[in-house]
């Protein structure tokens, strides 16, 4: 069975569930519902059925706000902004964390690491969106807000699955630089930054980018070794994702004739 057939299955009954056990046994009915309309927000996501998963995503903050967590709440409308984000509604994503972190902010002045970790990973999500308007001075003074916060915390979480800690955050550091042209910026960051306690979706990602930083310097070699290594850590992210798809197509300009590593990479993403 794979995730969609278990979400289809799952969904309904924890639906009927919530309306028929006792008052007392339905907030973590509506915790589980939020979960699991997350994990349906993010497979959709991936899969580029934006609207499909905006839609997971507004249920999930919904059956957080039945189970009365304000946290979960923030949890949902991280995801909103991922699906925002994946659907270039840039605007949305710096609407919808804007007010997000400022519900979070009484939480986070308390030192609430939970809060934190979502605050700091919203503010994220608006500096990849300002990078994407091409607004670097708001793309920096977000990544910025959300070091301090990662430094406040002071180790690296998994709050809600947000991976949240100054690893993350100079993984959209490097992200942000490479939307923006700044390839310097982006290569200098990625030097610096020790991505081995991270899931390997994101150290996928994170080398995804620092290829396009190479992209950008025409460092052909470079790119094709950091995209060959991202391969060996999340294969089907690699070849599937259309920034990979689009650098090779790059690259395959550049280098003429294209060298053998080059070629195997572009037939594996279906570029040739």
């Amino acid at each position: 069975m794979d995730l969609t057939e278990a979400l289809e299955s799952l969904i309904p009954d924890l639906e009927s569930a919530a309306r028929s056990v006792p008052n007392g046994e339905r907030l973590e009915l509506f915790r589980l519902l939020n979960a699991t309309y997350q994990a349906c927000s993010s497979a959709l996501t991936k899969l580029g059925e934006y609207e499909a998963a905006w839609i997971a995503a507004d249920r999930s903050i919904t059956a957080a706000e039945r189970a009365e967590d304000p946290l979960l709440m923030a949890a949902g409308e991280f995801r909103l902004c991922l699906t925002f984000l994946g659907a270039r509604y840039y605007d949305q994503v710096e609407a919808t964390a804007s007010t997000a972190t400022e519900a979070l902010s009484g939480l986070v002045e308390e030192g609430n690491p939970q809060a934190m970790s979502v605050y700091g990973a919203l503010t994220l999500q608006r500096a990849i969106a300002a990078a994407r308007r091409n607004d670097a001075t708001s793309a920096y003074r977000h990544i910025a807000t959300a070091r301090a916060v990662a430094e406040r915390i002071g180790e690296e979480r998994n709050d809600y699955n947000t991976e949240f800690g100054t690893a993350n955050v100079t993984l959209h550091e490097v992200s942000a630089a490479v939307d923006l042209g700044d390839a310097g910026v982006a290569l200098r960051a990625a030097q610096a930054v020790d991505t081995s306690g991270l899931s390997a979706e994101r150290r996928g990602r994170f080398l995804i980018d620092v290829a396009r930083a190479h992209l950008q310097r025409r460092n052909v070699d470079d790119a094709v070794a950091t995209l060959e290594e991202a391969e060996s850590i999340t294969p089907e992210q690699v070849r599937a994702h259309p920034l990979v798809r689009q650098a090779l197509g790059d690259l395959l300009a550049i280098q003429d004739p294209a060298g053998p590593a080059l070629v195997g990479l572009a037939r594996r993403a279906g570029v040739l």
